[in-house]
């Protein structure tokens, strides 16, 4: 039986062999070159950095803002700024550069006040560009807070395991934080790279699930996919695996409660990182009081267990 296959935007263009289509940060595995100033965004770029890079560019726009304020007060004459030390000229730019600072910010300790037409319109101007930028950064800083981020933990590797007197496709998932996630779907497709036509192809084959979504997410959830006869993995073995350079791409969709908002989370395993005949540990309890106690640390944990493979041979 012929399984539908499609693209989910990975293509089907089998040119070298893939490290992996998603990396295990979550992030697939797609560089982008070509591209020019035009297609980046600001917003979305600062939101997605990391928060080395959004506080080092925060801290660059800063600093350059401000020598350039300085350099316009020195070009201006030192003078016309009232209270400065004028006795050193290294010593009236760096006076010059914190004057520009405390307006930047709107403090005016006072200590220095500009004098004359020119001084005071640049100081009126750089307060005005201090506000709007002031105003950015809180706007880039509560967009990072607000941005709905899901901390899925898998399990770091999925099993055969034995499931209704045949065989199954498994992996784990918790949530590592404490905020409520509800109404949970769960995607698997298979990529494979198989000769069509004479020519090798990568395909797609969407697997199905025992139970494809789950209400609520407060203890843990094993994804589970019946090797059935529908399945395309009826018969295979890890050397199948392997030689169709096999990997399952998982999408995991679910409603934060606490932010109202949806939420993604993508991740992979490759056909190295399955472990046949295994079943997983349970990885919550019942404390003396009653409430369960979800343990993230053995979400990976599992046992060995008999596995029976139809036409196969499990240790191949």
């Amino acid at each position: 039986m012929d399984v539908p296959t499609f693209d989910p935007g990975l293509t089907q263009q089998y040119t070298a062999t893939l490290r992996r289509a998603i990396d295990k940060n979550g992030n697939f595995n797609v560089r982008r070159k070509g591209m020019n100033w035009h297609d980046i965004h600001p917003y979305l770029f600062m939101v997605g950095a990391s928060w080395p890079t959004f506080l080092g560019f925060i801290s660059l726009a800063y600093v350059s803002s401000n020598i350039i304020f300085a350099v316009i007060y020195f070009a201006i004459g030192t003078e016309h700024l009232r209270g400065i030390d004028a006795t050193t000229p290294g010593g009236r730019f760096l006076q010059a550069f914190f004057f520009s600072a405390h307006t930047f910010t709107t403090v005016g300790y006072g200590s220095i006040s500009p004098v004359g037409t020119a001084a005071n319109s640049v100081a009126a101007f750089e307060a005005l560009v201090g506000l709007l930028a002031l105003a950015l950064a809180t706007g880039l800083l509560f967009g990072r807070f607000s941005r709905p981020a899901a901390r899925i933990a898998f399990s770091k590797s999925a099993l055969i395991a034995p499931y209704l007197g045949g065989s199954s496709l498994q992996f784990r998932i918790a949530n590592r934080r404490t905020n409520n996630l509800m109404e949970l779907e769960a995607k698997i497709l298979l990529m494979t790279v198989e000769t069509v036509n004479g020519r090798l192809q990568r395909k797609y084959t969407a697997l199905t699930l025992e139970r494809p979504a789950v209400l609520f997410l407060p203890l843990t959830w094993t994804v589970v996919h019946p090797i059935d006869d529908t399945s395309p993995l009826l018969g295979k073995t890890a050397a199948d695996l392997e030689r169709l350079q096999a990997e399952f791409l998982i999408l995991i969709k679910g409603y934060d409660d606490m932010a109202s908002q949806t939420t993604h989370t993508r991740y992979s395993y490759r056909h190295d990182e399955l472990v046949w005949g295994a079943r997983f540990s349970p990885a919550f309890s019942i404390d003396e009081s009653g409430d369960l106690v979800l343990e993230i640390d053995r979400l990976s944990d599992f046992k060995p267990d008999q596995l029976v493979l139809a036409n196969t041979d499990v240790n191949s």
